[in-house]
């Protein structure tokens, strides 16, 4: 393990307490004494310790587990361990590092943490850099972290896409690099956000500085994916918490979108709350809400189409207990931590399990019993599809191509803009199809063509990978009709799907309670060990059409595995053994 460069004292520090010597003990110690945790969870503690040391970490933990305590107790553990050399400048090791960069995709988010921060630490030791704030508050905050007094600033990634910001940052001597809501980089992800791209690169341009990837949910391509865009090396992964136990998994079944919607209104009626009901559609949060609030139920429906204010005013209700039931799209719930939330109904189904399980885990956070209740008509999944078809457009790809070759140089992405006469944020995402090509570079200097490639040629591939992500897109649908229509236990298959192994019914579900899950478990253990399962759970294989891929899970009759190229596949275990349709990869 190396040690932290030592570097001179800051010029108001933050506390006076000693840092130990011994690195644990002195992370234990700020996290008892500065962030008030006497305790700290399974992961915790390594992830401290790989940030102080220089490692690379990317941690899969829920909300309320701790994953933020990883890096503010690191970064301030630096800050202070660099007070302790020597007090002249100009003595090696001694020149002061910069704040921890955190990087946070609402500014809600960024609030709650710096006020967190601000209680415990004080003074200007969090600082934030966002849209929200006035251009006087904007400049204090630069200048509390150009004087050494910040330890963090936190910035939305569409911040990060401003080169003078970047330029200014890189001239702090950044510590660490901070990825709130990690899942966000990756295509794979529930919730993929084109600014986050950028963050890779950036980290570059700051000097590579350790960077911590944190994320309440991530199946093994999205934890792979996080790695490969943050240009991790030999990362700590730390993937604690995933079964929650205390949750309550059913699915309830409709014919008719009629009967659906009365059995929704009806069971969170009958709920004691505070509780989630999550919708597709705008319309249907305002409809529900409506519907529960004539009830005598305190509910206000959330989406984005609501003033900033509004959803501002929702969100605080919400915490304080002055609401019953919040009616959501997905715009609602990341990154919050409340406790005592009893429930969390979908009303719709969601288009992945990454969502879902994200979603369903901001329930029971205290520990005591909760529900997490889907109500499922298969004819819902048409909706998820459409919502998850994404047509490559060719001649707006080749448009921006075009520019960029016609350039003397390098351009701003505002001048590509300019010149193409497409939005900024269409333009990101195409972008981000063409860098995927190879054939396009973003640099300090600007967007340009790497190489003089032909032009159709480079399109032909990007409309390749934007057609392969939506086969993996409508068979992550797939999965969640599995999880929907499964008779085996619903918690065994929803560990399965981020690479857990329950070996055992959990007895919480509607399918334990029924006894399918008992009829339907499939011994993979005792199969294996017996030479019967030539392919086990999280075993690299290779399929004779679709490639490599990754064992997900087994049931009687088939087995599931997610191919690089085409998604998560269910195939019969018959066919695969008839065909030799698989090989273990070497």
């Amino acid at each position: 393990m190396t040690e932290a460069p030592t570097p001179a004292v800051p010029a108001k520090p933050i506390a006076d307490v000693p840092v130990p010597t011994d690195t644990d003990a002195g992370l234990r110690q700020l996290a008892a004494d500065t962030f008030g945790l006497p305790h700290l969870r399974t992961g915790q503690l390594a992830g401290m310790r790989a940030l102080v040391a220089g490692q690379d970490v990317l941690a899969v933990m829920p909300t309320g587990y701790g994953k933020s305590a990883i890096y503010q107790v690191a970064a301030l553990a630096l800050h202070r361990n660099q007070g302790q050399g020597a007090q002249n400048p100009s003595q090696p090791g001694s020149a002061r590092r910069g704040p921890a960069v955190v990087v946070s995709p609402l500014i809600a988010l960024q609030e709650d943490q710096l006020d967190g921060l601000l209680e415990d630490l004080g003074r200007e030791a969090a600082v934030a850099i966002n849209s929200g704030r006035s251009d006087s508050e904007v400049h204090h905050a630069w200048e509390a972290a150009e004087r050494g007094d910040a330890v963090f600033v936190f910035l939305a990634p569409e911040q990060l896409a401003k080169t003078e910001t970047v330029e200014r940052l890189a001239a702090l001597d950044v510590s660490l690099f901070v990825v709130d809501e990690a899942h966000c980089v990756s295509s794979w992800g529930h919730d993929f956000r084109p600014d986050y791209l950028r963050l890779g690169e950036v980290r570059g341009q700051l000097g590579n500085p350790p960077v911590v990837g944190l994320t309440a949910t991530a199946s093994p391509p999205v934890r792979d994916e996080i790695q490969q865009r943050l240009r991790m090396k030999d990362p700590l992964v730390l993937v604690h918490g995933f079964d929650r136990p205390n949750i309550r998994l059913e699915v309830i079944r409709h014919h008719t979108d009629r009967d659906k919607r009365r059995a929704v209104t009806e069971q969170v009626a009958a709920l004691k709350g505070p509780g989630l009901l999550y919708a597709a559609t705008r319309k249907d949060t305002e409809a529900y809400a409506a519907e529960l609030t004539e009830r005598g139920l305190r509910t206000e429906a959330y989406h984005a189409g609501r003033k900033q204010d509004e959803r501002d005013r929702v969100h605080e209700q919400f915490l304080d207990d002055h609401l019953d039931v919040v009616v959501a799209t997905t715009a609602f719930g990341m990154g919050i931590d409340k406790p005592n939330v009893r429930f969390v109904i979908h009303a719709d189904i969601p288009e992945s399990l990454d969502s879902y399980y994200q979603e369903i885990g901001r329930s029971g956070r205290d520990g005591e019993p909760a529900a997490a209740v889907l109500h499922y008509r298969p004819e819902d999944l048409g909706l998820r599809k459409f919502f998850g078809t994404h047509a490559p457009d060719e001649e707006s790809l080749l448009a921006v191509l075009q520019v960029l070759r016609a350039a003397d140089g390098p351009l701003k992405q505002k001048a590509l803009a300019e010149q193409t006469g497409l939005s900024p944020r269409k333009l990101t995402g195409l972008l981000n199809q063409l860098q995927e090509t190879g054939a396009v570079k973003s640099g300090r200097r600007g967007i340009r063509l790497k190489t003089k490639p032909e032009l159709p040629t480079v399109v032909e591939h990007a409309v390749e990978r934007a057609e392969a992500r939506q086969r993996v897109d409508r068979s992550r649908i797939e999965m969640m009709r599995g999880y929907a229509e499964t008779y085996g236990c619903r918690r065994q298959f929803l560990l399965g799907y981020f690479g857990e192994d329950l070996p055992e019914p959990c007895g919480n579900c509607d399918t334990c309670t029924d006894g399918s899950a008992y009829e339907e478990d499939y011994d993979d253990a005792a199969a294996a060990a017996a030479g019967g399962e030539p392919f086990p759970l999280q075993a690299a294989v290779i399929h004779k059409v679709w490639g490599p891929g990754l064992v997900m899970r087994h049931e009687e009759d088939v087995i599931t595995v997610l191919f690089e190229q085409e998604g998560y596949k269910t195939l019969s275990r018959r066919a695969v053994a008839e065909g030799k349709l698989l090989t273990l990869a070497t």
